[in-house]
């Protein structure tokens, strides 16, 4: 199942409704809206979280690197939440983050630079200790205007599951 993100709602399937273990499927998919990530943003997140001259400072940026400001690798991983959250995430569907694998940032990400991020569900188990819950694998990738990976990881998260008959 293919599905593309609007504001509303990122799975048309589900209409923003809560989502039980059993209704995700294995590739299924997500691709968020383009959003452009401004200067004032990278040096606000960095201020705030990561405040190394190449986040914080146009001027030492230029002579760091990357030969210019670039964003915060954690700016990018939130970002990749926000615009799924924003879309409307899982519906309803009260989806517990369990932790990250495999978080890679393979380029640098640069004032002016339109990303989207893509969501596709790579596993789906129901857990054998708590069988009213199931665990569903996420790999999020970012890319940016050029369709370059920017960033991409795995995520674990739990979900509720139906009652086993």
């Amino acid at each position: 199942m293919t599905t593309v993100a609007t504001p509303a709602s990122p799975s048309a399937a589900n209409g923003g409704e809560a989502r039980c273990f059993e209704d995700f499927q294995v590739g299924e998919r997500w691709t968020s809206e383009p959003t452009v990530i401004t200067e004032e943003e990278i040096i606000a997140f960095a201020r705030a979280n990561d405040p190394q001259p190449m986040h914080l400072d146009p001027e030492a940026a230029r002579a760091g690197p990357f030969g210019t400001l670039i964003a915060s690798g954690w700016q990018i991983a939130a970002l990749s939440m926000r615009v799924f959250l924003q879309a409307g995430g899982y519906g309803k569907t009260p989806m517990v983050g369990m932790g990250l694998d495999e978080l890679r940032w393979t380029r640098p990400v640069k004032a002016g630079d339109t990303l989207v991020v893509e969501r596709e569900v790579i596993e789906t188990v129901r857990s054998k200790s708590r069988p009213g819950m199931g665990m569903i694998r996420t790999r999020v990738t970012v890319r940016n205007q050029d369709g370059d990976a920017v960033m991409s990881l795995v995520s674990l998260g739990r979900v509720p599951a139906r009652a086993q008959a």
